[in-house]
């Protein structure tokens, strides 16, 4: 079986469920593999059959081809093309309740890095993740896999200009967290009031000079051990945790 021109393919069980229960993903149709059974497929059996979404049983060995690898757990979907939201959706403009959190990502070019910040930003209340068009990963199937289904349950923008979307967000009443392994205010002492959105820097070389100066607040996560930086998705985690428990104390 070959996957056709315009389609995608989400793929294991938790990314094609959550992918489901969102209903953000246009999916077209949902492969199990012949012989995969048991309570761990049966809540995608019964959302895609409740969505009126297509089922197909065939050979393990076609999903492996479509999926381009052997770690599916047999359960795969096919759907249309990822929908990048609007700027302004990311944002939670005139849909959010309380404070505003955006994580915006700056060149960061690993699949699984962005899954996991994806996840992540969802996890802690995020309204949004915006990342640049051009020098970073964009969502793929393997960023959703990564993200546990996460990136079809909040609002993805992708810009061509990042500098001028923190211009953007600027003008819609966001405070700019940039992250500086060098330098800048240990996270813990920062008080996040206001909307606010965190900029994570690329794997390799953090921040651009143009992003960082854009910036109005520069953070940082102090640290041992004979090390100086995080992988971006832990340092997201820790800076999204940070600010949840500031704005969420009686958790």
């Amino acid at each position: 079986m070959a996957l056709p021109r315009d389609m995608e393919v989400i793929y294991g069980v938790n990314p094609v469920l959550e992918a489901l229960r969102s209903g953000e993903l246009p999916i077209e149709r949902v492969l199990i593999a012949k012989g995969r059974s048991g309570a761990a497929v049966e809540p995608v059996l019964k959302l895609a059959e409740e969505r009126g979404i297509a089922l197909g049983f065939t050979d393990r060995r076609e999903i492996d081809k479509l999926a381009g690898r052997t770690s599916h757990q047999g359960v795969a979907a096919l759907c249309r093309p990822y929908r990048y939201a609007s700027l302004e959706e990311a944002a939670g403009e005139g849909n959010s309740k309380g404070l505003r959190l955006v994580v915006v990502l700056d060149g960061v070019t690993d699949p699984q890095n962005l899954g996991a910040i994806i996840r992540t930003a969802c996890c802690f209340g995020a309204s949004g993740v915006v990342i640049p068009e051009h020098r970073a990963a964009p969502v793929t199937p393997a960023v959703m896999k990564a993200s546990a289904g996460a990136a079809g349950r909040i609002p993805v923008a992708q810009v061509g200009n990042l500098a001028q979307a923190l211009d953007a967000l600027k003008g819609m009443g966001f405070w700019v967290y940039g992250t500086d392994a060098a330098g800048g205010a240990e996270v813990a002492a920062v008080s996040f009031e206001g909307d606010a959105a965190v900029v994570m820097g690329s794997e390799g070389s953090g921040l651009r000079p143009l992003i960082r100066r854009k910036c109005d607040f520069l953070l940082s996560i102090p640290m041992g051990g004979g090390f100086d930086s995080l992988n971006v998705s832990v340092a997201a985690g820790i800076i999204l945790y940070e600010i949840s428990r500031r704005r969420n104390p009686d958790r």
